[in-house]
């Protein structure tokens, strides 16, 4: 194959021809035009004796994909945001512009076409182009074996033109925008209110995890990148707006996986007069139902394996799973030596220097989450890792929080919303003393809670990861239109 720069090279050239000429090669027009769907819609159904009769003409805009010569004639394929379809150029039939002009077109150029629409022997849907106008000149050539490339990166880095000649990967983000269309108009339904909170915050919160850090030049301070809305949003629900829902962006200045981008899409909501048993409900509503509107199945497979969507959903207390899945029985507090000893067996790091609620949790991850394959909510977590979250009133080492896995990822994180300000102020002084990441103490909020927030149950669920989950996806850079890559 030639370098790409000579086949660059002869591109220039040929748009350099085709100026000459008197081609505008990238002119400005309007449509109408059908897309590639449309014409299946309306013309697949016919039979060829059917349409030999219909001289109704279409006219389709698009990138041509495939490109076969045959000296008098030429079939090429032209690609829309809805599909593909064949063209058949023919030197005697082409009225505009004259065929030697045609010949100059590439692979990659965007066109339109006139034309009636038959059906080839092979029975495709194919136009019989009258007309073909050069909408863009592409000067660079598509690549030929994209599946081949051997750093997958190179996708990522260019999307656009993974965007152009994978199929796939354009259904990946159409059924993104589904799914994030879906949830919107699930909690308007439940005459829910979308709301959007800031994006800087002078103090970080909401989280537990490393900032991104900004400066305002004109007020002179820095600024944190958020790392949740959660605090925002229940001071909306102090307000008495009660119901509450936001999709949109957080930023966590922390490693990169599969699983994890630093920048990443949440759906946080939040509902007054409620509980975390009622938005597990919620949650599996609305999650298998999606799945339902996607798939017309509950049933569907990711990374090899099925998952089941069916209601209802297995429900597990922590201490439960760690008994199932790792033969611990915790019953309660266990004993400090003999837990710091069973988490250096997993390879923990550190364990002596970790409080016993967070050592429980880590073993926890370690022993039980890749066990989690069908959804699962997992309830009863410890309270140092629930700074939030409201103590279990009979167990009070415990929060009523839970979190739900599916095929052993964590997908969603909810519980009854701490409303004690005076607890709520020991468990942030808490955390300050403990060096937690980005651990601050957020007066204002406390003083939105001293005005009284209601009984409140609230939720957050990872879009990216529900994304790789309904579309097969087997890490979270497929899902993200453009993911954070080194240079």
């Amino acid at each position: 194959m030639e370098p790409i720069n000579e086949l660059i090279a002869v591109r220039k050239e040929k748009e350099k021809t085709l100026r000459e000429l008197g081609i505008d090669t990238y002119p400005q027009v309007r449509g109408p035009y059908v897309t590639t769907e449309e014409i299946g819609l309306r013309f697949s159904g016919l039979s060829p004796e059917e349409l030999e009769k219909n001289e109704e003409n279409v006219s389709v805009a698009g990138r041509i994909m495939s490109f076969r010569d045959f000296g008098k004639s030429t079939f090429v394929h032209i690609q829309d945001r809805k599909g593909r379809i064949q063209v058949y150029v023919r030197k005697d039939i082409l009225k505009n512009p004259e065929y030697s002009i045609f010949k100059k077109f590439d692979i990659g150029d965007i066109v339109s076409v006139v034309g009636r629409v038959f059906k080839t022997k092979t029975g495709e849907l194919t136009i019989l182009a009258e007309e073909v106008k050069l909408l863009t000149k592409s000067l660079r050539p598509l690549p030929e074996k994209w599946h081949g490339l051997k750093d997958v990166e190179e996708r990522y880095r260019k999307r656009y033109l993974d965007l152009i000649v994978n199929p796939n990967v354009r259904d990946i983000f159409i059924k993104r925008a589904r799914i994030v269309e879906f949830i919107r108009r699930y909690f308007v339904d439940r005459c829910f209110i979308e709301v959007e909170t800031p994006m800087m915050q002078v103090i970080p919160g909401g989280a537990v995890a490393k900032p991104f850090v900004t400066h305002h030049n004109a007020l002179g301070i820095d600024l944190y990148l958020r790392i949740a809305p959660e605090l925002y949003l229940k001071r909306l629900i102090v307000g008495g707006l009660e119901r509450v829902f936001e999709i949109n962006r957080n930023f966590r200045n922390e490693g990169i996986s599969v699983r994890h981008n630093p920048e990443f899409t949440m759906l946080e909501f939040y509902q007054a007069y409620s509980t975390y048993e009622d938005l597990m409900d919620m949650t599996e509503d609305m999650i298998s139902s999606l799945v339902y509107e996607l798939h017309k199945t509950y049933r569907i497979t990711y990374n090899g394996r099925e998952i089941d969507f069916t209601r209802p959903w297995r429900r597990i207390t922590m201490e439960g799973a760690l008994k199932e899945f790792g033969g611990l029985d915790i019953q309660g507090f266990i004993d400090t030596g003999r837990l710091t000893s069973y988490a250096k067996e997993l390879g923990i790091e550190s364990p002596e220097k970790e409080k016993q609620g967070k050592l429980i949790t880590k073993v926890f991850e370690e022993l039980c989450e890749a066990h989690l394959i069908q959804p699962t909510f997992v309830t009863d977590y410890p309270v140092e890792v629930s700074p939030l979250a409201k103590r279990s009133k009979d167990r009070p080492e415990i929060t009523e929080r839970f979190e739900l896995y599916i095929a052993g990822m964590e997908i969603a994180n909810g519980f009854n919303e701490l409303n004690d300000p005076y607890d709520q102020k020991e468990r942030f002084l808490q955390q300050i003393q403990e060096k937690e990441e980005g651990a601050t103490m957020d007066e204002d909020y406390i003083t939105a809670l001293e005005y009284g927030l209601p009984p409140t149950a609230g939720e957050g669920i990872g879009i990216d990861r529900l994304t790789m989950l309904l579309t097969d996806s087997p890490s979270i850079r497929e899902v993200i239109l453009f993911p954070l890559l080194k240079p």
